[in-house]
């Protein structure tokens, strides 16, 4: 099992990296040249960078997932094809994709995406919280400790 982060936008690769560390396992961070970093990472993650462009990482990751990995991304339409595949899926606000949500969340993208191209504005994300932040690295942890898994 790996863990791959949709890094471009995701603010909660710290985190990620924390408890994988602790949990022994390998991560991929997935993201745009155009964010190209020189830090120093430790060991067990792995970035891959890709061409700035849409949709470019969301295919890397599709590329390079298994059954079983673990994926943290904000893009409805990667979370569902990665769930196909057989992964599970976070955002970074601590909740899960599941086949209970994901029909409603890409509907509601779709509808906005329509109004937005009608004309209308509509309302962008709530601001990321430290609320959020716990959130996730307990729904992290939670799917870290399942031997079910």
């Amino acid at each position: 099992m790996k863990i791959f982060i949709d890094a471009d936008a995701c603010p909660v690769q710290d985190e990620v990296i924390n408890l994988a560390e602790q949990y022994d396992k390998k991560v991929i961070i997935v993201k745009s040249f155009s964010h190209f970093s020189h830090d120093k990472l430790p060991e067990f993650v792995d970035t891959i960078y890709v061409d700035k462009g849409a949709e470019m990482a969301d295919m890397k990751i599709m590329q390079l997932t298994k059954k079983n990995d673990i994926v943290i991304t904000q893009d409805y339409g990667l979370a569902a094809l990665c769930m196909g595949k057989g992964c599970r899926v976070l955002h970074h606000k601590g909740f899960e994709y599941t086949t209970d949500n994901i029909d409603r969340l890409l509907t509601m993208r779709h509808a906005g995406q329509m109004a937005r191209k009608a004309g209308h504005k509509t309302k962008g994300p709530k601001a990321f919280t430290n609320e959020d932040k716990q959130k996730f690295k307990r729904a992290l942890a939670n799917i870290l400790n399942n031997s079910n898994f």
